[in-house]
């Protein structure tokens, strides 16, 4: 499966939400935590969504949807 970027946010919550919104649309979605752990406590780590690159656009109504609300 070819895996695609969908979103970028620095608040985890955010990212979790997104993730659950696009697997209750049946959209397979992963979350990577691109945050260096040295610096947990001091700076804000980047949380990456990826989606299926066949299911992007639908994945991108969803997240259009979730940032909305």
């Amino acid at each position: 499966m070819n895996w695609v970027l969908l979103h970028k946010t620095a608040i985890y919550t955010e990212a979790a939400i997104i993730k659950g919104k696009l697997e209750e649309n049946d959209i397979p979605a992963q979350i990577l935590n691109k945050q260096d752990s040295m610096y947990v406590l001091t700076l804000p780590g980047m949380h990456e969504i990826y989606v299926p690159g066949q299911l992007k656009e639908l994945a991108l109504g969803v997240l259009q949807e979730v940032l909305s609300n």
